[in-house]
């Protein structure tokens, strides 16, 4: 074979090639999109709804809690007049007390909208009134005598409370309770000289009735984490005695703690 045809088709070879790998790589390159100049303009930012820590205390569905704190008691009506008179003609010689106690339960809060729910409950209250009394002569003064007698009811508290939230947290509550007389007994003690003289319990269940209504109210604040406060009043409607021989109410003041989960 002639020399220069062999290099002359060497060379067309050559040639052919480059120009299909310049095509091919012509049609690889990547479409690049102008960039723009014009305006910056925002992104819509969804925002998330918030809600306030009232409305969501009650709407996040039924719960239950414990309930616990101290009472203040006393009796009043007619009969508790009647005393409060002869203690104004003994100077003093009698006085009536508010007695000590405490009050433990369960509850469930039912919510019915943003800001209103419903707490059935069930609890265990102490109440009860105090009297005393001593002898109103100066020149037994130094015998320190005196007479004290404490009425101790036990009840079974069924509340059935109607919630409202005023604000975050806070709320007011009121409705009806009906109570069921567990136990009642009387301490009489009498003492001179600072010794005790006498120091008797006598059961008096069966002189007042077994159930007790009143309407009961107060106010709360309910934290985040689940614990609450509140203070509340019981005003008894029903008067105690069963056989009507005197007439007297239940009034307790309340201060509790309570824990929601």
């Amino acid at each position: 074979m002639n020399t220069k045809r062999l290099f002359g088709r060497l060379a067309a070879a050559a040639l052919f090639v480059t120009a299909f790998a310049t095509a091919s790589e012509a049609q690889i390159q990547p479409h690049r999109v102008p960039k723009y100049t014009g305006p910056a303009q925002a992104r819509p930012v969804r925002s998330t709804p918030s809600y306030s820590s009232s409305a969501s205390s009650a709407t996040d569905g039924v719960k239950f809690g414990i309930r616990a704190g101290v009472n203040v008691s006393d009796w009043s009506g007619d009969a508790v007049n009647s005393v409060m008179d002869l203690a104004d003609y003994t100077n003093g010689a009698v006085t009536k007390e508010m007695k000590p106690g405490f009050h433990a339960g369960l509850y469930a809060s039912l919510p019915l909208g943003p800001r209103f729910a419903i707490e059935p409950g069930v609890g265990y209250s102490e109440k009860g009134t105090v009297l005393t009394g001593r002898i109103p002569l100066e020149q037994f003064d130094f015998l320190n005598a005196k007479v004290k007698a404490t009425a101790r009811m036990a009840y079974l508290d069924i509340p059935l409370l109607a919630k409202g939230y005023l604000t975050d947290g806070f709320y007011v509550f009121a409705g009806p309770q009906a109570s069921v007389l567990l136990s009642g007994k009387a301490r009489v003690n009498a003492s001179a000289l600072g010794f005790s003289a006498f120091n008797e319990n006598f059961d008096i269940k069966d002189q007042f009735r077994q159930v007790d209504f009143s309407v009961t109210g107060g106010l709360g604040y309910q934290f985040q984490n689940g614990l609450g406060l509140s203070a509340g009043y019981d005003y008894g409607l029903s008067s105690l005695d069963k056989n009507n021989n005197f007439d007297a109410q239940n009034r307790v003041i309340k201060a509790s703690v309570n824990y929601s989960f």
